[in-house]
């Protein structure tokens, strides 16, 4: 492993810890109908825990309204039970066939409380960017490296780490101005 190997491996591992950020930031909702946000949930299935997209295809037939439409109806109550306890703050409607869900107008208090749960996100996010940072001053210290090329590499990464806090600053940015725009 040289110096040029720790700083691909670091800027792949921050560019991921930011994928990973920006699907989080998928999840909250901001009052538009959006099929990622069921992304997490889980349906008991013939006493098996399976996601909801291996059981149903969810489609978005208008802005604020979820259609769930399962591959096997004997399911429909399961996924609407799994949707409750979700606590997404949704209330799904079975018709037999479907889930319908009419996403709800977001109320200022929840728009900032989604608000803070974003920030958290991002928080998340620069502390994994601050631990790649770590391992990989770790495995420089284990090169026998040049003083000077100590000095270069720790710059590098340290302006990869600024790098990526601002684009984590600025995908915050833009998602907490979708959520408290009405």
């Amino acid at each position: 492993m040289d110096s040029d190997t720790i700083l691909l491996d670091v800027t792949d591992r921050m560019d991921k810890a930011l994928e990973n950020l920006e699907k989080k930031f998928t999840t909250v909702r901001a009052g538009r109908a959006n099929p990622s946000s069921l992304d997490g949930i889980m349906v008991e299935y013939y006493g098996v825990m399976t996601p909801l997209k291996q059981l149903a295809t969810v489609s978005v037939p208008e802005a604020r309204q979820l259609l769930i439409k399962p591959f096997d109806k004997s399911c429909l109550n399961g996924i609407e039970k799994a949707i409750l306890a979700s606590n997404l703050g949704y209330n799904p409607g079975n018709d037999g066939e479907t889930i319908r869900i009419v996403i709800p107008e977001l109320t200022e208090e929840r728009r900032k409380e989604l608000a803070k749960q974003v920030k958290a996100l991002s928080e998340e996010a620069k502390v994994a960017v601050r631990n790649i940072r770590h391992d990989a001053l770790e495995d420089m210290e284990k090169l026998d490296l040049s003083e000077d090329e100590e000095k270069r590499v720790e710059k590098e990464i340290q302006d990869l780490v600024n790098d990526y806090n601002k684009k984590i600053e600025a995908a915050l940015k833009e998602k907490e101005n979708e959520l408290l725009t009405v």
